[in-house]
C-alpha cells in the first residue's frame, strides 16, 4: 500500500512525515479537528505467526516454488542459548522472522499490508512497526466516538493476526489551535488511552500545534552535548578529525528531515544556528565576539536557514 514507507525503494521516514504533516495542516487550515493515534507493537517482528504469514502470501499470489522457498526459509528453525561451556536444550521458532536479514523485513511489511483494509475512515501512515493513523472531522466529539469503534476494529485485527497491541505505550494528540472545552477521551479495549501533547515519530518531536519547538529544543540539547565533546578533544585532535565528528554527531541532527521541520519560525531556527556557530567556534579555535560568517566559509558549512531551502 502507498502508506507503507519501510524498506520499500525510493521511500524514507521524511516522506512519511511530510505525508502525515500535510495531512494535518490541511485539516487544521480547513478549521477542522485532527487527532493523531501513534500506535506501539510489543516485539513486532518476533511475534509473526509463520502459518497466517503463508496463508497471507498464498492469498497475495506467492505459491509454487516462490511458496515453498520461502516456506521452508521459515520453517524448521531452532535457537538456544550458550554461555562459556553451558549450553541450553535448542527450541524450535514458530513464529518471528528472521532478523538481520534482507527479506526478514519484507515479510513483515507483507505481513501487516492487509491492516490498510481494517479502516475506511482512519488515514494510515506506517513506517515497518511504526504505524500512525489519523483522523480529521468537524464535530471532535462525534469524531472522537468514530474513532473508538474504529481502533477497536483495529485491536481485533491486531488479535487475529497474533500481533499484540501495546495500550500502555499507545498515545493519541488532538491537533491545532483551537480551544477544547468538551473531555476528549479514547477507550480501547476498555483501556483509556493517554492523550498527549508532543511525541516522538520517526525521530521527530511532532507537537499538538505543528510549531516544532519541542523538536528544536530537542535537537539543541543533543547537539549541545555533541559540542562539549569536541570542546574537550579539540587541543587533542587535528582539525580534521574534529570537522569528521562535527559531520558525524552534529550535522546529521540538523539535517535530519529539515524538509519537515525547517518551515518553522525564524527565532527557533537562530536557536540552532547559534549551536552551529558554537560549533565552528570550537572547530577553528574563533573567539567569542569575533563575526562568525567568515569562519563558517572557511570551514565550507552552509548556514541553517541556507541548508533548509537547499
Amino acid at each position: 500500500m502507498d502508506s507503507q514507507y519501510g524498506f520499500r525503494s525510493g521511500r524514507s521516514t521524511s516522506m512519511a512525515l511530510i505525508e502525515l504533516v500535510d495531512r494535518l495542516t490541511n485539516c487544521i487550515e480547513n478549521k477542522k479537528y485532527a487527532v493523531g493515534i501513534f500506535i506501539d507493537l510489543k516485539k513486532a517482528f518476533d511475534t509473526v505467526d509463520h502459518e497466517i504469514m503463508l496463508k497471507k502470501m498464498e492469498r497475495y499470489g506467492i505459491r509454487g516454488v516462490g511458496y515453498n522457498w520461502i516456506k521452508n526459509y521459515m520453517e524448521n528453525r531452532s535457537q538456544f542459548v550458550q554461555m562459556g561451556n553451558h549450553r541450553s536444550v535448542s527450541l524450535s521458532i514458530s513464529c518471528g522472522v528472521p532478523q538481520g536479514s534482507v527479506l526478514g523485513p519484507k515479510l513483515f511489511i507483507l505481513y501487516l499490508n492487509d491492516i490498510f483494509k481494517v479502516s475506511n475512515v482512519l488515514k494510515f501512515t506506517v513506517f515497518a512497526d511504526d504505524t500512525n493513523v489519523f483522523c480529521c472531522g468537524d464535530n471532535l466529539q462525534r469524531m472522537m466516538e468514530m474513532v473508538t469503534i474504529e481502533m477497536n476494529k483495529l485491536k481485533l485485527w491486531f488479535d487475529s493476526n497474533k500481533l499484540s497491541l501495546n495500550l500502555n505505550k499507545t498515545k493519541f494528540m488532538v491537533f491545532g489551535n483551537r480551544n477544547i472545552n468538551t473531555d476528549v477521551r479514547l477507550v480501547t479495549d476498555n483501556q483509556i488511552i493517554e492523550r498527549v501533547y508532543e511525541y516522538k515519530f520517526l525521530g521527530v518531536v511532532l507537537d499538538h500545534k505543528l510549531c516544532w519547538k519541542p523538536h528544536i529544543k530537542n535537537l539543541c540539547m543533543k547537539m549541545a552535548r555533541s559540542i562539549g565533546i569536541l570542546s574537550k578533544t579539540r587541543y587533542i585532535l587535528n582539525k580534521n578529525t574534529l570537522h569528521t565528528m562535527y559531520c558525524t554527531l552534529i550535522l546529521p541532527y540538523m539535517l535530519y528531515c529539515v524538509e519537515v521541520w525547517g518551515n518553522t519560525y525564524k527565532s527557533l531556527i537562530i536557536k540552532l544556528q547559534l549551536v552551529q556557530n558554537a560549533a565552528a567556534r570550537v572547530l577553528t579555535r574563533t573567539r567569542k565576539y569575533d563575526h562568525i560568517s567568515p569562519v563558517l566559509s572557511t570551514l565550507h558549512w552552509l548556514p541553517i536557514k541556507h541548508c533548509i531551502f537547499f
